[in-house]
């Protein structure tokens, strides 16, 4: 069993997932089929960044990846001491 500061910082983090994961799912799955003067929608981004958030996201991760890739395979190997 993980300690209590892991098992707090674990339930957060999946409770933080499944918040952005049912904000964004009602703001791409159900807004666009609620009347645009309903107040729902003050507490939505305009729709544009529903698509440019998870595309900046994916740029960033995927530069990141290409990096480590290319750290780990440029880098010089260390010589082991016996």
């Amino acid at each position: 069993m993980a300690p209590g500061a892991d098992q707090a910082a674990g339930w957060g983090l999946v409770s933080l997932a499944g918040f952005i994961f049912t904000y964004y799912s009602i703001w791409v799955i159900i807004l666009p089929f609620v009347d645009p003067d309903q107040p729902i929608h003050s507490y939505f981004l305009p729709r544009v960044y529903a698509i440019a958030a998870p595309l900046l996201a994916g740029v960033v991760a995927l530069f990141l990846i290409a990096c480590f890739v290319l750290y780990v395979t440029v880098a010089p190997k260390k010589e082991k001491k016996s």
